[in-house]
């Protein structure tokens, strides 16, 4: 063993050796004399060695040339965001009998219509990286002073529960989806929005609930349709609470018009019926105030003179407050964003529409039903969706198609997040 290491390492000090010699065309006799000398012996007189010549010190004996792009930042937002790469877009452009994209274009939009391009001077030409667009953000976030909100008129500073942060509101899987029309791959979410559907009928102590609408004004202002059909149109007066949010009354205004609906505004005590031509009324519950009001004999009075009674709740408060369904209300209307949205700068913020199931078809919305699959298993589907987009024009409910999905799946989770903990 010791024999054959002593001959692996003879070897291997001759192949350093030889590495290390100068070339025998630029080394003298005398300057080989003075290298180390060799344990093997020495070459017959007249006779040289061939050694492969040395490349210069630092430096590669092949080089790879590097484009001035594959020095640039990598993550600018064509690519990462377009799927199609310049030469699969030319080659797809090729198929359709053009050089390249810029020609397919020239001959498929009319030059008429095409605006002037755009020219921004210094850095705006490029546009920002991804990394430069958040360092951007962070400075401008910076600049910011949190001061305390009391915005109040139904906005408020919300915690969101961290498991329903992580999974839900940032898990692209929820909110990169749209209306659940295919029932087969969205059972988790059908399930999510019929949980939503009971959380709000529970509290709001009537029967039926919508899967989510845009906002608690336009909740509002759908309401107040609903009352106006429920009457096929016979009464155009509605009534509102002065101390409803000021946000809910002028867009119940703005879609009165279209229904030729005269919009009154005044103190809830001082409604007057006495005319015959009121269809609804809509208070706020509790008041945009903050004040809560005792509408028991209120709403005994407006059932009295033929009238509905809409009322705009906060559901957080309807966890101490009398429910609307044990007052006597005809329609439920408000916004979950208590449940753990934040205030986004005013929006988007889930609403809710309950009524009871006599008018159920005047629902606006999606309706979240239970049914069972060609298995006989429970499955959940889209039993009621009475939109301008899926029936006659002239039969449907409603011409807003905007729900709020992501964020009725994350209002239902909140209440369960906080029970488990």
């Amino acid at each position: 063993m010791e024999r054959a290491r002593r001959h692996a390492s003879r070897a291997l000090l001759r192949r350093l050796l030889a590495a290390a010699a100068p070339s025998p065309t630029t080394s003298s006799p005398a300057t080989s004399a003075r290298g180390i000398s060799t344990l093997s012996p020495a070459a017959p007189a007249g006779r040289q060695q061939r050694r492969p010549p040395r490349p210069p010190p630092h430096q590669h004996a092949q080089g790879r040339a590097v484009s001035v792009s594959a020095l640039q930042p990598s993550d600018t937002f064509p690519r990462r965001h377009n799927s199609a790469t310049p030469a699969e877009q030319a080659a797809m452009a090729s198929v359709c009998g053009f050089d390249g994209l810029d020609a397919l274009i020239d001959v498929t939009v009319p030059a008429a219509i095409r605006s002037p391009p755009m020219r921004f001077s210094g850095r705006f030409d490029a546009g920002f990286t991804e990394s430069q667009m958040l360092d951007h953000m962070q400075r401008l976030a910076s600049m910011n002073k949190a001061y305390k909100s009391f915005i109040g008129t139904g906005y408020y500073g919300t915690h969101v529960p961290g498991v329903v942060l992580r999974n839900l509101m940032e898990n692209p899987a929820w909110y990169t989806q749209y209306t659940p029309y295919q029932a087969e791959i969205a059972q988790g979410r059908l399930e999510s929005l019929l949980n939503y559907q009971t959380m709000v009928a529970d509290l709001t102590g009537l029967p039926m609930s919508n899967a989510s609408l845009l906002d608690e004004a336009t909740a509002a202002a759908e309401a107040m349709a609903m009352c106006n059909g429920i009457l096929r149109g016979k009464k155009k007066t509605f009534l509102i609470a002065s101390n409803c949010h000021p946000q809910t009354i002028d867009v119940c205004r703005t879609r009165a018009d279209g229904f030729d609906i005269r919009v009154v505004v005044a103190d809830a005590k001082d409604f007057d019926y006495g005319g015959g031509d009121v269809c609804g009324v809509l208070v706020q519950y509790p008041g945009t105030e903050g004040e809560v009001l005792d509408y028991a004999q209120f709403v005994k009075d407006a059932h009295a003179h033929g009238v509905k009674v809409v009322m705009a709740t906060d559901l957080l408060a309807l966890t101490t407050l009398r429910p609307p369904g044990e007052i006597g209300a005809d329609i439920a209307v408000g916004s979950t964003q208590r449940f753990g949205v934040p205030m986004g700068y005013g929006g988007p913020h889930a609403a809710f529409l309950a009524t009871s199931q006599e008018y159920k078809r005047l629902m606006p919305g999606r309706i979240i039903g239970v049914s069972v699959d060609s298995t006989g298993k429970p499955a959940l589907r889209m039993a009621m969706q009475t939109r301008e987009q899926h029936i006659r024009r002239d039969k449907a409910t409603s011409n807003i198609c905007t729900a709020q999905v992501p964020l009725g799946a994350a209002h239902s989770t909140h209440p369960p997040a906080h029970q488990i903990a």
